[in-house]
């Protein structure tokens, strides 16, 4: 296959100009099969040398062998098209030094004789087609041209300008702004808006910096507002900062929020004892116990917060959260002890999941009803105690005992929680939260189905008592309100649920087939 001529001019060529000068011998005629080769394979051109390393020509060598290195790594599906070669109108191959000087040249020339030559070279190489196989080194960074071949080195070498490699773009002028102190006050904020870079230490004055807060809170933007503020905070002594804010409420705001959720109480109640807010002062300081694990320094540290300037309600509140930490801690030391001993039943049959320390006042009084009971209302741990200590409403309080006693499956406690003597010794069952919670209670913590249908048939209402009693299969709850509703279909459907032979049925059939009932269907 013919291989382009360039590269470096071979031995062989030096042997066959001293054959045409003078001739040489017979041994120096007699060429081998190797030699023959390296001939053919060999250039006519002089070889790179380091002395015309400044000489244009030189420097257009040095770029074909660069061109040429580059076959091997792009595009070597295409074998066939290297048999084609692209000749110029002169007769040149198009792609070699001479005929790249020569398109060079015409390209610099100035003249209109030049520019007519530059023309019709131009033409010419429109015309023919392109190999894919001529390869250059803006070809290989750029990739095809839009007819799908590689650009040639003339090509690369005659529009340097609109065919850089890394052309860098430009930018915006605007852009270059950003970092410079040329942004007036208004346009700071406004950029501080959209969320772009820009630096707020030219704000140097005191007037400067309340201009940009004024001018942030016109903007009506909670971020832009404060931003502004993490620069005053940052720059203005706390005195100048609370004096300027007290008289601007909006920035005053964000910032106690700012504050709160950040979790920087010592500033904030530096803040809002400068504004003489005693209250919120007061809550401030009540809520840094959150951060006290310890719990005897936590009871310390309520304690103190006790005689703060509280609103009444909240002034409870605060006794009560250190009275049952209070209790808490003496409870949790003797169910310890008691747990570790193992000399009691219930701390045995049933041990403590976790600590009863920091719990609500719920918690407290389940863990009261679950483990102490039966205790006397003197000791702390008695839930009657602790009920009358902290003024529980009885339907919370009957709630948590019912939940704590059914759970235990102690049915005489549960059945006790309900029953009530009147001025005559009459007993009575009352719920305070109603019996169909009751009933719900119970199912949820198994109870048999003689304590359900005892408290079902307590359901003042009929329908919502047949509800309760079909779906939790009181059979005999079911039966006896069909019978004291005189409805004999619904009895007789309800036959068919019950099992055969079974108590419920023989009952439903002696109601059936009873002549002192008067049915109304």
């Amino acid at each position: 296959m013919p291989h382009s001529l360039t590269g470096r001019a071979g031995p062989a060529v030096a042997e066959v100009g001293a054959a045409l000068r003078g001739g040489l011998g017979e041994e120096e005629m007699s060429r081998t099969k190797g030699d023959e080769e390296e001939y053919w394979n060999s250039s006519k051109f002089k070889a790179f040398t380091f002395d015309d390393e400044d000489d244009e020509l030189s420097q257009l060598k040095e770029s074909k062998r660069a061109v040429n290195s580059l076959r091997n790594f792009v595009d070597d599906d295409d074998d066939d098209d290297d048999d084609l070669e692209r000749v110029s109108w002169s007769g040149e191959p198009v792609g070699s030094i001479s005929w790249t000087i020569k398109e060079t040249a015409a390209n610099s020339g100035s003249t209109p004789e030049g520019r007519e030559q530059k023309n019709r070279s131009s033409l010419s190489s429109t015309q023919l087609p392109k190999p894919t196989s001529t390869y250059s080194l803006s070809s290989f960074f750029k990739g095809r041209t839009r007819l799908g071949s590689f650009q040639s080195l003339s090509d690369a070498l005659s529009d340097t300008p609109a065919k850089s490699y890394a052309p860098e773009l430009g930018r915006p002028k605007g852009e270059y702004r950003d970092y410079s102190n040329d942004w007036s006050l208004s346009d700071t904020v406004r950029r501080l808006r959209k969320g772009k870079v820009c630096s707020l230490e030219r704000f140097r004055s005191l007037q400067d910096k309340l201009q940009l807060l004024e001018e942030a809170v016109s903007m009506h933007d909670g971020n832009v507002i404060t931003a502004v503020l993490i620069f005053l905070k940052r720059t203005l002594s706390k005195e100048i900062l609370f004096r300027e804010l007290e008289v601007r409420q909006v920035a005053l705001r964000h910032l106690i929020h700012f504050l709160k959720e950040i979790g920087d109480q010592k500033l904030l109640l530096d803040l809002f004892r400068f504004l003489d807010r005693t209250e919120e002062l007061a809550l401030s300081h009540y809520r840094e116990h959150l951060n006290i694990q310890d719990p005897e320094k936590r009871k310390d540290f309520l304690k103190t917060c006790i005689g703060l300037p509280f609103s009444a309600e909240d002034c409870a509140h605060v006794q009560d959260h250190y009275t049952l930490l209070e209790r808490q801690i003496i409870i949790e030391a003797i169910d310890q002890n008691l747990e570790s001993a193992g000399q009691t039943e219930i701390f045995r049959k049933h041990p403590r999941k976790a600590s009863i320390l920091n719990m609500p006042l719920v918690t407290t009084l389940f863990y009261s009803c679950f483990y102490h009971y039966t205790e006397a209302e003197g000791t702390f741990s008695s839930p009657v105690n602790l009920k009358k200590t902290f003024k529980i409403p009885d339907k919370q309080y009957v709630l948590t005992a019912l939940a704590a006693r059914a759970k235990l499956r102690a049915w005489h406690d549960v059945d006790a929680l309900f029953t009530t003597k009147n001025w005559l010794g009459y007993t009575k069952k009352r719920a305070p939260i109603g019996f169909h919670r009751v009933v719900e209670i119970l199912h949820k913590n198994s109870a048999p189905v003689q304590i359900l249908q005892e408290y079902v048939n307590l359901v003042e209402d009929v329908d919502m008592k047949l509800n309760l009693a079909t779906k939790f299969k009181c059979h005999d709850v079911v039966i006896d309100a069909y019978r004291d509703l005189k409805d004999r279909q619904q009895l007789v459907a309800y036959r068919s649920k019950v099992d055969k032979g079974s108590a419920e049925e023989e009952k439903i059939d002696a109601i059936l087939s009873s002549s002192q009932i008067r049915w109304k269907n």
